[in-house]
């Protein structure tokens, strides 16, 4: 097709990413092969007419929509598993290929559907990185470069934390098994507000309760986390500098929904906290000079409440977070109380964009010592107890399951 001198020329001199000029995006029943014609007509009818980001958008979609939703972004993904270098370790682990696309889908929901309809409109596109990144991991042999989305070390690190939650193996993270994230350092307050309140990418687990006349009352507390649920959760904790996790955690903490933070809201949070710290045997702050260093640092329009508008300013962009962890992340909180000046001028200084990368490349290199380790104990359990049975191997947690992620 692209020898064929007559064939219509794009409106712009950026082509769109390799992976995004294929014939027939969507599964539809069409014949195997595409004709110049069939082309022909596809281009000038639907792409010809429209710029690089709107024919973007009308690839993505099915062709009667006016949206793109997660499953329209499955044939793009598999394109990438079954092309791109940097993924051609997966190709014989189908289970992990399903879940890298799974995690792929719901951080671009995460960064480009900010309202969490499950529903990317044309203009949230146009507003986004999307199709640059796309552009990036087209060109880009290293897939761990593109941080945005595509990230395979970034996955491993998602999975492999909702994998030491899921002790069952359900696929589901319970209140009980939150609890349990990061040494047990979110309070059992935020826990519950996460699963009554917390937004979700893909909402098809809510029940809804409603009047006699068929309003809605309130949602019915859901019961689980989905691993989709767990990746917005855990992007949200672990990078709060930015406006999707400002807004993740003020719905959280603001438990009455008029959209404001009031002291009272905040001072039912921090009892929790205060009861904590004494128990670990930390210097307890009180409430009052908390919020007192707070206010300094997030000077917000009013002395009375705080708004989503008062962290989402230029100056609180690196401080935003430390008032959410003040309030239900104890380790985080006293982190913050006990900083080194000198680590958090390194901390500024250095290469990552963003916590979150900053993070999952730790947690990375974290969990590869800790897979090291595991290999080199089951070798020497090996050379020791050559002729023990199969049942004291997987009793010490090796058993090399096709699901484990290690």
């Amino acid at each position: 097709v692209g020898t064929q001198q007559s064939q219509p020329q794009p409106q712009t001199d950026e082509p769109l990413p390799e992976r995004l000029r294929q014939p027939f995006p969507h599964p539809l029943p069409t014949p195997p092969v595409v004709t110049y014609g069939m082309f022909h007509r596809y281009w000038i009818k639907e792409l010809a007419p429209h710029d690089r980001d709107a024919r973007f958008f009308r690839l993505l979609k099915q062709p009667t929509k006016d949206h793109v939703t997660r499953d329209d972004f499955f044939p793009y993904i598999k394109e990438l598993l079954d092309d791109h270098p940097g993924l051609e370790f997966l190709s014989n682990h189908a289970e992990f290929q399903d879940k890298y696309a799974v995690t792929v889908i719901t951080r671009i929901f995460y960064s480009v559907n900010l309202c969490h309809s499950g529903r990317i409109t044309a203009r949230q596109i146009r507003k986004s990185d999307l199709l640059s990144v796309f552009h990036q991991v087209d060109e880009e042999e290293d897939i761990n470069k593109v941080t945005k989305y595509f990230s395979y070390e970034h996955f491993y690190v998602l999975y492999c934390r909702f994998w030491e939650l899921d002790n069952d193996r359900d696929y589901r993270i319970t209140r009980d098994d939150l609890l349990k994230y990061g040494d047990h350092c979110l309070s059992h307050m935020i826990v519950d507000r996460i699963f009554d309140a917390a937004p979700r990418p893909f909402e098809g687990n809510d029940k809804v309760e409603l009047d006699d006349q068929g309003n809605v009352i309130r949602k019915v507390s859901r019961e689980y986390l989905s691993y989709e649920d767990f990746i917005f959760f855990m992007l949200s904790e672990e990078d709060k500098a930015n406006e999707v996790s400002v807004r993740y955690w003020f719905q959280c903490v603001d438990v009455d929904g008029d959209d404001k933070l009031n002291n009272m809201e905040m001072r039912s949070f921090y009892a929790v906290q205060l009861h904590r710290m004494q128990c670990m045997g930390h210097e307890v702050v009180p409430f009052e000079d908390m919020l007192c260093q707070m206010m300094d640092m997030i000077k917000p329009a009013s002395t009375e409440y705080l708004v989503v508008e008062d962290f989402l300013r230029p100056h609180c962009s690196q401080v935003s977070g430390t008032l959410f962890d003040a309030l239900f992340n104890v380790n985080k909180y006293v982190h913050f109380e006990q900083r080194d000046p000198f680590s958090e001028r390194q901390k500024r200084e250095d290469d990552f964009e963003t916590d979150w990368d900053r993070f999952a490349c730790f947690d990375y290199n974290r969990l590869a010592m800790e897979e090291e380790q595991r290999e080199e104990e089951a070798l020497e359990v090996e050379w020791q107890n050559p002729d023990d049975d199969d049942d004291e191997y997987n009793s010490m947690g090796m058993s090399g399951s096709s699901e484990a992620p290690f």
